[in-house]
């Protein structure tokens, strides 16, 4: 039940994303930047966490789920080592994501030849 759980909430935030792009003129960058806004926003609020207990890894993942993580990682940290942990937190929460994707990014730059538009 909960991987039903999981792929019907992280669909549900896929198709708001699909939404936004046939029904708005915002760029992809912008609705990315929306999602995690989102994501901080609500978790700041208490109410993505809600979501997360009850939705685990199909919150967690999608673009609202990184600025979840850096909130969270913001929350934990200043109640941990104080204001210096508004520095930190994001970043220690989430750098192995944002290393695997530079990383993976890096592969694929030497796999793949860019071409004109």
């Amino acid at each position: 039940m909960d991987y039903l759980i999981s792929f019907l909430v992280g669909g549900a935030i896929c198709v708001i994303g699909q939404i936004l792009l046939d029904k708005t003129k915002l760029s992809n960058a912008r609705i990315l930047v929306i999602f995690v806004v989102s994501g901080c926003i609500l978790t700041g609020f208490g109410i993505y966490d809600k979501l997360v207990d009850f939705a685990k890894a199909g919150a967690t993942v999608p673009l609202p789920g990184f600025g979840y993580a850096l909130t969270k990682g913001v929350i934990d940290e200043v109640s941990n080592v104080g204001f210096s942990g508004i520095f930190t937190g994001s970043l220690k929460a989430t750098a192995a994501g944002i290393t695997s994707a530079m990383l993976f990014g890096l592969l694929a730059s030497f796999a793949f030849t860019s071409k004109e538009k």
